[in-house]
């Protein structure tokens, strides 16, 4: 049973927003630096922002600076991504991901567990 579940993407016009979310089950969410990837057609995956256990510290790709916010509540077992000023390249699969470790190793592409990802879409 995978223990982190994505949901919230869907399709978009280009300057508009989403808040993709990740529920976890089965694992001490409190325990894992969390991160959020993404996968566009024909490309590989690609790290998009991570989020220390106690949200002391959040990292993001060059590419999403600005206009994405991770961020989570380990009351809820849950994870954010909001998204805003979405472009046509932000396009893709969004997978959740957990590291037992440290969100430096999601920086790295490294983690533990990962979702079923969710569909992003966004048009011109």
């Amino acid at each position: 049973q995978v223990p982190l579940v994505e949901s919230g993407g869907g399709l978009v016009q280009a300057g508009g927003s989403l808040r993709p979310s990740c529920v976890a089950s089965g694992l001490t969410f409190s325990r894992y630096a969390m991160g959020w990837f993404r996968q566009a057609p024909g490309k590989e995956r690609e790290f998009v922002a991570a989020i220390s256990r106690g949200s002391t510290r959040t990292y993001y790709a060059d590419s999403v600076k600005g206009r994405f916010t991770i961020s989570r509540d380990n009351a809820k077992n849950t994870l954010y991504l909001q998204m805003n000023s979405l472009k046509p390249e932000d396009t893709g699969i969004y997978y959740c991901a957990a590291d037992w470790n440290s969100s430096d190793d999601l920086v790295r592409g490294e983690f533990d567990y990962w979702g079923q990802g969710t569909q992003v879409t966004v048009s011109s």
